[in-house]
């Protein structure tokens, strides 16, 4: 993996999240740190841009998400089961990942891109659902922007010390994600308080009923019966 990052440089910064976020479980913490390092010129081979490493590792995980979505949409879910097992796609992983989906709605597109496996496999259970293409791009951009950006960071700066922080980033992984849940909180949070604070319109008390005239009183015959005059609306009738 490290020799196709260092040889293709952006473009297999791309492929390789797409196919991470495509349900192909590669570690996007090997991924985006060792681009970070290339980028710092702490290993050896092309020296890509931090931002270009950034934005290739976005755009692909974007896109490989988009492929499980719509796996997970027009496949279905038992096709997935049934099929899943022969590129490595496991049940326990596509119960994992459907369950956080159904416990959190569509924030879990979110806040999943951070959470080991989840982040993997939570496209599927949002095609499954049916989850309109345009918010499930919106959330999966969102959430994949602080994360891509931690990591390339991260590598960027420890440089030729990137392998041995990568292959144990739990810790850090668990704290992008609680950033995460507390900013979108803080979101819902002000926007209720918004909309419970926003004053109501007032309604018009409704005016008095208009009331009939008297009847219409008989003339002579073949005189023509005389026709009720209306009331203006609003008046009372006195007696």
């Amino acid at each position: 993996m490290q020799h196709l990052i260092s040889q293709y440089g952006y473009l297999a910064v791309f492929v390789l999240m797409l196919a991470e976020s495509a349900c192909i479980p590669i570690p996007s913490e090997v991924i985006m740190m060792f681009g970070g390092a290339l980028a710092a010129g702490a290993v050896a081979g092309a020296h890509p841009l931090l931002i270009g490493v950034f934005v290739a590792g976005v755009l692909g995980t974007v896109a490989g998400s988009y492929i499980s979505w719509a796996v997970g949409r027009y496949a279905g879910q038992a096709a997935i089961r049934r099929w899943g097992r022969r590129v490595g796609i496991r049940e326990h992983e596509i119960d994992k990942a459907t369950a956080w989906f159904e416990r959190h709605g569509t924030v879990a597109v979110l806040i999943g891109r951070v959470i080991p496996v989840i982040r993997t496999f939570i496209s599927l259970p949002a095609g499954f659902a049916d989850m309109p293409a345009g918010t499930f791009g919106f959330y999966t951009t969102l959430g994949s922007v602080p994360w891509t950006a931690a990591l390339a960071i991260a590598g960027y700066a420890l440089g030729a010390n990137w392998e041995q922080v990568a292959n144990d980033f739990h810790g850090p992984t668990y704290v992008i994600a609680g950033v995460l849940v507390v900013g979108v909180a803080a979101v819902i949070i002000r926007r209720r308080r918004a909309r419970a604070a926003a004053p109501t319109a007032p309604v018009a008390p409704a005016g008095p009923a208009p009331q009939a005239g008297p009847p219409a009183q008989a003339g002579p015959p073949g005189w023509p019966a005389p026709q009720p005059q209306a009331r203006p609306a609003g008046q009372y009738q006195y007696r």
